[in-house]
């Protein structure tokens, strides 16, 4: 499966409903599993962005997908990043020579 990070920041609705933000995140876990994909954490953070998720989906539409879905729901606005792991990108180092 591909990894992925999600940034996420409030928007005003979904400040205004702050209180709600840890159901919203186990919602967001619900969804994604009936999507074949794997919330793997979750946490709230100080600074540009207020939410980090890290997930995996089994290919870049389902991930696509999945962010659209939690967009749609007006709460946050996402940017989502392709995540590789050492393994990985010693495979795509070793494919460019």
């Amino acid at each position: 499966m591909a990894s992925f990070v999600t940034l996420a920041k409030f928007t005003e609705q979904g400040i205004k409903n702050v209180s709600h933000t840890t159901k919203r995140a186990e919602a967001f876990r619900d969804m994604a599993k009936k999507m074949g994909a794997t919330v793997k954490d979750v946490y709230w953070t100080l600074g540009r962005f207020d939410v980090v998720a890290i997930f995996e989906a089994p290919d870049d539409e389902t991930a696509n997908r999945l962010v659209l879905r939690l967009g749609s729901l007006g709460n946050v606005r996402t940017e989502t990043l392709r995540a590789f792991s050492a393994q990985e990108m010693g495979q795509i180092l070793k494919s460019g020579k």
